[in-house]
C-alpha cells in the first residue's frame, strides 16, 4: 500500500469520530443544559523527502525545499463548549434556569465521592425514605439536588405553593398560609471549565486535579446566594442545528475525498502491475 492510501485510510477513521461527535450534538439538540462538543484535528508525523540534491537548481524557490509526505490527520482534542444556551419559559414550579454562564447546580456525589455539577434545572420531587410526609428535590435521574449546606433540599408534603427566588432560596407555602424556608440551592462558579469531565447527559465532574497540582479552590468557588436563578424556565442546549449540519456535511465531503484518494491509488497500482 502506498503512502497516499495510508494517509487517506488513517484520516477516514478519524473523520468518523468527528461525525460521531456531531451526531451526538444533534441528538441532544433538545436536551436541557446540554453543552455541545467540538473536535479539532492535528497532523500526524510526516517524512521530509529531499528529492533535489542539487542546491543550485533551487534558486528562486519560494516554498520549502523537498516534499513533506504526511501520515494523515487525527483528532487532537474533543472539547466541551460552555456558552450560554437559550432560556425557555415552561411555567413549571420545579424548573429552574441559570441565567449566566459559569455557574452550576450541585447534585449528590458519585460513588467515589467526586462532586457532580449540572446546568440542567429540570427538578422533581421524590419521597424521602427516611422521613414521612417529606419529599426530596431530585433531578431527572433521581439524584439529590444539594443545598448550600451540602444536604439534599427537602420539601414538606402537601404544600400549596413553591417559590424559588433569584438567589436560590426555596420557600414553600403550606395550607393555612404558613411559609417554610426549605433551604437554598447550592451554586458553584467554575473558573476553569476546560478541566471539567463529562459524565454523560448534562453532568460534569473535576477529575485529575491532583495530577495537575490543583485543588478545588483553584478551579471553582462557592457562589450560593448569587442572583442567577430563574424559576419556571429551563436553559436549553447550546447546540446550533445549522452549524452542526454544516460541520457534518463538511466531514462527509472530506471523508468522500479521502475515499476517492484510496480509489485513485488503487487504480494507479493496477496500471503499474499491468505494464508489460
Amino acid at each position: 500500500m502506498n503512502q497516499s492510501m495510508i494517509s487517506a485510510a488513517v484520516t477516514m477513521g478519524q473523520l468518523q469520530y468527528k461525525m460521531d461527535t456531531t451526531g451526538h450534538n444533534l441528538a441532544n439538540l433538545n436536551t436541557t443544559g446540554y453543552k455541545r462538543r467540538d473536535t479539532s484535528f492535528a497532523d500526524l508525523l510526516f517524512q521530509q523527502v529531499n528529492n533535489q540534491p542539487v542546491a543550485g537548481q533551487e534558486a528562486g524557490r519560494l516554498t520549502p525545499n523537498g516534499i513533506r509526505v504526511g501520515s494523515g490527520g487525527a483528532i487532537a482534542q474533543t472539547s466541551v463548549r460552555f456558552e450560554q444556551g437559550t432560556i425557555r419559559e415552561t411555567g413549571r414550579d420545579l424548573d429552574v434556569a441559570l441565567t449566566e454562564k459559569g455557574y452550576f447546580f450541585e447534585i449528590s456525589p458519585t460513588d467515589d465521592g467526586d462532586r457532580r455539577f449540572t446546568r440542567d434545572g429540570a427538578f422533581y420531587l421524590s419521597p424521602n425514605p427516611a422521613v414521612e410526609n417529606e419529599n426530596l428535590l431530585v433531578n431527572r435521574d433521581g439524584e439529590y439536588v444539594l443545598s448550600s449546606t451540602g444536604t439534599p433540599i427537602s420539601i414538606p408534603a402537601g404544600h400549596e405553593d413553591l417559590l424559588i427566588r433569584e438567589n436560590g432560596i426555596v420557600e414553600v407555602t403550606m395550607p393555612g398560609g404558613a411559609v417554610v424556608n426549605a433551604g437554598q440551592l447550592q451554586l458553584v462558579e467554575v473558573t476553569k471549565p476546560q478541566l471539567l469531565s463529562a459524565l454523560g447527559g448534562s453532568n460534569f465532574i473535576f477529575s485529575g486535579l491532583e495530577e495537575l497540582g490543583l485543588e478545588e479552590a483553584d478551579v471553582m468557588a462557592e457562589a450560593a446566594g448569587t442572583d442567577v436563578f430563574r424559576q419556571k424556565a429551563l436553559e436549553m442546549s447550546n447546540v446550533d442545528m445549522g452549524r452542526e449540519t454544516a460541520e457534518m456535511l463538511l466531514a462527509q465531503r472530506n471523508y468522500q475525498f479521502n475515499a476517492r484518494a484510496i480509489s485513485i491509488g488503487d487504480e494507479m497500482m493496477g496500471l503499474v502491475n499491468n505494464i508489460r
